[in-house]
Parts: C-alpha cells; structure tokens; sequence
C-alpha cells in the first residue's frame, strides 16, 4: 500500500491474528494495553507482517455462556475496527512498522454498537497518536546523530 492510497474498508482474512506465536507475544508481560470501557486493547510492534496492523478479538466465556451473545459482541468490535481502521493503518504504513492488537471485551452485559463504536476510535485515536509520535521522535534521533549534517 503507498502512503496516498487510503486503505480499503475490509477486515480480511491477512488482517486477523492467526499466529500462536504472535498471539503468546502479545499476551506476554511487558506489552503495552490501553482501556476505553468496556474494550481494552492489547498492542505490540511486530517484525514482519503481511498488513500493517492485524487485530484478534477475544469475548470471555465467563461473561458471556451462550455463544450468540459472544458472536454478537465480536460481531460489533469487528464492524467498528472495519470502519475506524483507516487513521491507525496509515500511520503504522508511515511508520514503516506493523503492529498486533487484540481487542478484549471486558464487560458482562451488552452494549449498543454506538458504545463499542466510540471505544474503538478512542482506542484507535490514541494508538495512531503513538505511532506518530514515536516516528517523530525517530526522526529527530536520526538528525540529532551528532553528525552536525556532515
């Protein structure tokens, strides 16, 4: 993807979290999380992936029992990255960097899509912020190198 294409509005099978590997990294201590209630969002720097950014969804059988209801919840979080990804996936494309979330529900009841929608863009805005201000601080690493511009 080139850095003046917007990204397509998809949630394809390269963009989900497939690797055990990458899902036991992601869980391990040590990565960074961030909460916007009733969604917490799991987040880690990869190597190399196929997308820029690959997402898990995780809805806890404790809170929920009847699979319909954790097919719904997972259901709202999917639709929600689907529509708000396009901020995050271009900075982590400008970053030249790819990165794993994991969205996990953390409620025991339902909410309306409108909840989950504002969640997901708070946690999005937020992660997205990161990354470019990481990149910048690179950037002026890069520059301060003591080189003097030589």
């Amino acid at each position: 993807m080139t850095t003046t294409e917007k990204p397509r509005m998809t949630f394809g099978k390269s963009e989900h979290i497939v690797s055990r590997k990458t899902i036991e990294k992601l869980f391990a201590v040590g990565n960074r999380s961030m909460v916007a209630y009733p969604i917490r969002m799991v987040y880690m720097p990869v190597e190399s992936a196929e997308m820029p950014v690959q997402v898990l969804v995780s809805v806890s059988k404790r809170h929920f029992k009847r699979a319909v209801k954790r097919n719904r919840v997972k259901r709202q979080i999917r639709e929600a990255y689907r529509k708000h990804k396009g901020n995050v996936v271009m900075a982590a494309d400008d970053a030249r960097k790819a990165y794993a979330l994991a969205f996990i529900y953390m409620a025991d009841r339902l909410f309306p899509s409108k909840t989950i929608d504002e969640s997901i863009v708070k946690l999005l805005t937020r992660l997205s912020e990161k990354i470019a201000y990481r990149q910048q601080g690179e950037k002026r690493g890069k520059a301060d190198d003591g080189t003097n511009g030589e």
